[in-house]
């Protein structure tokens, strides 16, 4: 077993571990002369614990892949995991329907620490029901204690003890790709910590700046030390070492991991410093690019290396650069959460008047893009940040009607912005807990109400519905997966938005959209329409099945005829209830 590591200010380095009876100086590292030691340890084997001894300092390996927990030992890991699903391929991004999930607080029972992932595995059923096709964890890396949303990283290379560690990720993914689900990957690499950081002042060398001792080798040592996330923590993305690690890490959760895809937290805080911010990619507060190229770098290698894994950017800037190709001058990224599409929807949806809907505003998020590609943005009405107490934020049927989350608005608004988020142009996601009416914030302590399931599983059905169609399950809507989008009627008197979406047009392909943002019905509403013929309702959000307190206003198949109207060929009749949506094609 061979021994390595970075320290290029140490006077010496030494492994122990429980080959050696944790000999602190039993088993020196030679110095390879570029700051690098190594040694061969014959008698090292799998399952054992270690520590390196770094200038007299007891630290865990940074490249460590399973520790005891975060500020304990280090386990040789073995090398090979027997993977089952070995047929698995992932689905065109354009396909794709993302389930947000924070392992902790996702699954139907409480789990024992160390078993969370397999009870996930006990859940792949129920997303699989859903009809989602790719899983996003939040990040999964050991981080402090065993409660957390992930994005306080302790170790980056190590899998969460508490979560299952290596091979409880493994069999999850493993359990996902058999179900068809793909596994992409939160990786936190704007920030590590702030605490428990072994990799603090590693090898004891630092600077210190202002009267602050600062972080040593794997850090900035001045003023772009600053994160949002903990004084003093942002790597330096100067040192290639550094550079090295992050992407080392990237590749390690795509290929020994077999991850689908790697979704960046805040790369914002990557390509420039806290406080700055400039749509330029030559931006002079973004430390040289080195920041910039490392993005450029690792989806270059991706990119070279399995292409089909999709890279996802939290920039939240609506910068079109991170999207765009890294051989035109931008970062690579395959897409990017479009935080402008959730503002504009919520901002719609939680309003109390009607007349304060803006349907110009909504029909300019659902028809936004970045470097007019359809899919280079994710599209949500919730997520993590976006529901979670600390950030002062609700979810969004409470946040319609606080304290009456199951009310008839509530349900009503927040089914119909699941509509749009499912037939607008882009990769949608869905965070834990929507689809069942969930209005506890998220938080680490706070599990979904699995009770809710029960009492509205008519909500489930109706989000199920919506990703079938999505994903074009009865070769009825294919249209839902192309890359075109027309929005043809804005009515901002009676606020409703119809669009056209289409592949490549035709029978089971042209998709017409009709959204009410208006608590009221409409028995016959004349709307353009791109092709004459019947026009078949393939949903409708009024339906009673899906709660007993909707309306089941009739939305009938139509008759579109030669008779142009908002500048559509066709035009035809609908029946439309109170904040629903339906869906039509033929």
């Amino acid at each position: 077993m061979t021994f390595r590591v970075w320290a290029p200010f140490a006077p010496a380095v030494f492994v122990a571990g429980e080959f050696n009876a944790w000999n602190a100086t039993a088993t020196p590292l030679v110095a390879e002369g570029n700051g690098h030691w190594s040694v061969d340890v014959p008698g090292a084997t799998v399952g054992q614990q270690y520590t390196f001894i770094v200038g007299g300092q007891w630290r865990i390996d940074p490249h460590a892949k399973e520790v005891t927990n975060s500020i304990g030992n280090g386990i040789i890991l073995g090398a090979q995991y027997p993977w089952q699903a070995n047929q698995f391929t992932m689905p065109p991004w354009n396909e794709l329907v993302i389930y947000e999930m924070h392992v902790e607080t996702f699954p139907d029972a409480p789990a024992r620490p160390g078993e969370l992932f397999d009870a996930v595995i006990h859940d792949l059923g129920y997303l699989k029901d859903l009809g989602v096709n790719a899983i996003e964890l939040l990040p999964t890396s050991e981080f402090p204690g065993d409660l957390s949303w992930g994005y306080n990283p302790a170790h980056i290379f190590a899998v969460e003890s508490s979560y299952g560690g290596p091979e409880g990720v493994k069999r999850l993914i493993d359990a996902a790709h058999s179900q068809g689900i793909a596994i992409i990957f939160d990786v936190v690499y704007n920030h590590f910590g702030p605490s428990d950081l072994s990799i603090w002042q590693f090898d004891g060398w630092f600077e210190r700046w202002n009267g602050m001792d600062m972080g040593g080798i794997y850090f900035y040592n001045d003023w772009r030390a600053w994160t949002p996330w903990g004084e003093k923590n942002r790597p330096d993305y100067g040192r290639p070492e550094v550079r090295q690690f992050i992407r080392d890490n990237a590749l390690m959760w795509l290929e020994e991991y077999r991850a689908d895809g790697l979704r960046f937290d805040s790369t914002i805080f990557i390509r420039n410093v806290y406080g700055h911010n400039d749509d330029s990619p030559d931006d002079p507060h973004n430390l040289a690019g080195w920041g910039w190229n490392l993005l450029r770098w690792i989806n270059d290698e991706v990119n070279a290396r399995q292409p089909w894994k999709v890279m996802i950017a939290e920039d939240m800037q609506s910068n079109p650069w991170i999207t765009q190709a890294t051989g035109a001058g931008g970062a690579g990224f395959d897409s990017q959460w479009d935080t402008e599409f959730h503002h504009r929807l919520h901002q719609a949806l939680v309003v109390v008047n009607d007349e304060e809907r803006d349907m110009g505003a909504i029909a300019g998020a659902i028809g936004r893009r970045f470097n007019d590609a359809a899919f280079q943005r994710v599209i949500y009405s919730e997520s993590h940040d976006e529901v979670a107490a600390t950030n002062g934020k609700r979810r969004l049927p409470e946040d319609i009607h606080p304290g009456q989350a199951d009310s008839w608005e509530s349900k009503k608004r927040s089914t119909l912005g699941a509509a749009v988020v499912l037939t607008s142009p882009g990769i949608p996601m869905i965070f834990q807990g929507q689809e069942i009416l969930e209005w506890l914030p998220f938080g680490d302590q706070n599990r979904i109400d699995w009770n809710k399931y029960d009492i509205f599983r008519g909500i489930f059905t109706l989000y199920r519905d919506l990703v079938r169609l999505r994903r074009n399950c009865f070769n009825t809507t294919r249209g839902l997966q192309g890359p075109h989008c027309n929005v043809f009627h804005i009515n901002n008197r009676d606020n409703i938005i119809a669009l056209h979406r289409w592949q490549e047009g035709g029978s089971g392909d042209d998709v017409v959209i009709v959204l009410n943002f208006r608590n009221a019905a409409y028995a016959s509403y004349r709307i353009g329409f791109p092709q004459p013929g019947t026009w078949r309702v393939r949903f409708n959000s009024d339906w009673s099945s899906y709660d007993g307190t909707f309306g089941n206003h009739p939305s009938y198949d139509t008759t579109a005829e030669w008779s142009g109207a908002d500048g559509m060929p066709c035009s035809g009749n609908v029946g439309l209830g109170p904040y629903t949506a339906i869906i039509l094609s033929q």
